[in-house]
């Protein structure tokens, strides 16, 4: 059953904000640390990643309760999925994910004085890389799903801490996000992705969220969250 939501537009809004900030911090904060760790890729990584951790915290926390907070469009099909969300406005979602996260990607170029326009020469590809990207987005769904059942006021440190440490397990440094896949296509710089490599990407990650869906119904939905 569908619960109460805001009006779609405000929805779209906050997903348009929130896709435009996470991928501009993503990519920019790959740039920044590109030019500051010496050639360092672990030190680099390491900012990366504790930006990435940051900006999920504060834009779930604040964009939470507007629309969810998704930026992700396996995170919005899962929704739609659970009959959460319609699935018109999921397919909206993903449009507004998509189009903001590439304007947020195109601004981090911008501010670092770098091409508006380009595409990424950085091979990701392999079974190592695409077993990474079914396995973290299955982690991400499963946190996401357990935590609003058990500690909904827990998901923004849930999702930001799982995010930050995927980066470090996962051999593919945790993408789990389609749109953002796309968008990092987009940057030839430290967090990007050869467009060729894309689609076997974004396969891992829908059926890494579609297990998760499916594990995380069977797990979750039957226990009676605490009500402590």
């Amino acid at each position: 059953m569908q619960p109460d939501l805001p009006a779609l537009g405000r929805r779209l809004a906050a997903e348009g904000i929130g896709s435009f900030f996470l991928f501009a911090c993503v990519i920019g904060s790959g740039i920044m640390a590109e030019h500051l760790s010496g050639g360092n890729d672990a030190v680099a990584l390491l900012g990366n990643t504790l930006a990435t951790g940051a900006i999920l915290f504060v834009l779930i926390t604040m964009l939470g309760p507007i629309s969810g907070a998704h930026m992700n469009p396996a995170v919005s099909l899962v929704s739609a999925s659970r009959r959460e969300l319609r699935w018109s406005d999921a397919t909206a979602y993903i449009v507004v994910q998509l189009a903001f996260g590439i304007l947020g990607a195109w601004a981090a170029h911008l501010m670092f004085d770098l091409p508006m326009l380009q595409f990424s020469v950085k091979a990701r590809t392999g079974l190592g890389q695409w077993t990474g990207e079914a396995i973290t987005t299955f982690g991400l769904i499963f946190t996401i799903l357990g935590t609003v059942r058990f500690r909904r006021e827990w998901v923004p440190a849930s999702v930001a801490l799982y995010i930050t440490a995927a980066y470090w397990f996962t051999s593919s440094t945790s993408f789990a996000n389609p749109a953002i896949t796309v968008a990092r296509s987009l940057s030839d710089t430290f967090a990007g992705i050869a467009p060729k490599n894309v689609p076997s990407f974004i396969i891992a990650q829908l059926l890494g969220a579609a297990i998760a869906a499916v594990v995380a119904r069977w797990l979750f939905d039957e226990v009676k969250p605490s009500r402590e």
